[in-house]
């Protein structure tokens, strides 16, 4: 499997009797949820740390092959100076996100929309994102939300560290659809509560079909690119895709990813 896809958490009492079956316990709502999609973004690392013991839980009551991506804390990327986020980097990746082992997927650090490019001070930070901890490989995506970070300047500097760019979509963030590592992430956020599964058959069919020429080393048309569209960094021209169905209509963002997942097939 290259291409995960998937939702934003999995305890949201709106999917309890629409996603979830009725009378299911919450306790085995992420067995249940593993078990419909490929991948889920945690975002609750966002907000405040995680024992090592709950990742290590979270990873054996998912199936093999089951990847989740991992947001990082926002302690870590609010902040004034980010060449001074060492110290909580490491608090971050050695607090038990690599107990997931296989599982990992990549490191999403979140930035707000006020958080402007600049190119000494970001690449401080990109220089401090390790690169491997404790035996498991690191994959690292930055979700960027400001104009100023469109400029060939900041697509060559995450291509240099192979960290890959966020792509979200349906809303009013900048689109980078520049491919800088071995991997792709896409957050799409345009369900709709007219839709039975969030999205109009024909919008799963044209995802399907972009996130499948991105897995192949494109990226269409219809996704702006700051700088060369099909640029290959690796010699492969295959890469992972992970996509996440977040915000929109919430309540059928599972509906959504599962259709999605059954395009892909």
């Amino acid at each position: 499997m290259s291409i995960y896809i998937g939702i934003g958490g999995w305890n949201f009492e709106p999917w309890r009797g629409t996603f979830y079956p009725d009378g299911l316990s919450q306790k085995k709502e992420l067995d249940y949820a593993s078990r419909k999609l490929t991948s889920i973004e945690i975002n609750s690392t966002y907000y405040g740390a995680q024992k090592p013991e709950t990742f290590a839980k979270w990873r054996d009551e998912t199936p093999d092959g089951f990847v989740f991506c991992v947001k990082g804390s926002r302690y870590t990327t609010n902040r004034r100076v980010l060449a001074e986020a060492g110290e909580s980097i490491e608090k971050f990746i050695t607090s038990g996100v690599t107990e997931l082992k296989d599982k990992l997927g990549p490191i999403n650090w979140q930035f707000m929309a006020t958080k402007k490019f600049d190119a000494e001070d970001f690449e401080a930070f990109l220089k401090l994102l390790p690169a491997s901890y404790d035996g498991v490989s690191l994959r690292h995506a930055v979700e960027v939300r400001s104009q100023t970070f469109q400029t060939p300047e900041f697509i060559d500097m995450a291509r240099h560290y192979k960290v890959a760019v966020v792509n979200a979509f349906d809303e009013d963030f900048p689109q980078i659809g520049d491919q800088t590592a071995d991997f792709a992430y896409l957050r799409l956020l345009g369900t709709e509560e007219n839709e039975p599964v969030g999205y109009a058959q024909a919008a799963l069919d044209e995802w399907s079909g972009r996130l499948k020429a991105i897995e192949n080393g494109t990226v269409p048309d219809d996704i702006a690119c700051v700088g060369e569209r099909n640029r290959h960094e690796t010699g492969a021209k295959t890469r992972d895709v992970f996509a996440y169905v977040i915000s929109g209509d919430k309540v059928k963002n599972p509906h959504a990813a599962m259709a999605l997942i059954e395009k892909i097939k």
